[in-house]
């Protein structure tokens, strides 16, 4: 069944506002990231935790130009070399994240209900992915928050406070 335009563009409000609030909560597990730490594993085949963070941001911002251009771009998905370090990734992620989001928060609802193809592997319409783009990028930095320990940094507050930041409001 045909996706309602009106509805699209409730939808297509409602992720704008959730990415609004989910972005800077996961900026912030980024600039956790230690500066000399960018090239921690939890295990060997796994990703490091900048390549982690990496993923996070490139793969959101992929998902929301994809919703706007209808293409899904696969092409130079590395990370650029100018990314070296947590605080350059912060950056770069804020500011296309601002970016993004406002050309998406502009979009018609006709482009919203438009079908695109994901990679060949399913169709929906475009405003469809805006959840999907979110989804990954909160399940990707759950995983991430699970480096910080480890690599001997704090884990901030999220949804609330976290042991860390309950820590330091307590001055111990």
């Amino acid at each position: 069944m045909p996706l309602p335009p009106d509805h699209a563009l409730v939808l297509r409000d409602s992720a704008v506002r959730s990415y609004r609030s989910e972005q800077p909560l996961t900026q912030r597990v980024i600039e956790a990231i230690p500066l000399d730490k960018g090239d921690f594993k939890i295990d060997p085949v796994g990703m490091t935790a900048l390549d982690l963070a990496w993923h996070i941001a490139g793969a959101e911002h992929r998902f929301l130009d994809f919703v706007v251009t209808g293409a899904f771009d696969m092409t130079a998905t590395g990370r650029p070399a100018h990314l070296d370090n947590s605080a350059a990734l912060a950056r770069w992620y804020a500011e296309t994240a601002a970016a993004d989001l406002d050309r998406v928060a502009t979009l018609s609802a006709d482009a919203l209900v438009t079908v695109v193809d994901f990679r060949g592997i399913f169709k929906l319409p475009a405003v469809n992915f805006l959840q999907i783009g979110l989804n990954h990028s909160i399940h990707h930095r759950g995983q991430l928050t699970m480096f910080l320990r480890p690599m001997g940094s704090k884990v901030p507050a999220i949804y609330g406070e976290s042991y860390d930041s309950k820590q330091a409001r307590a001055g111990a």
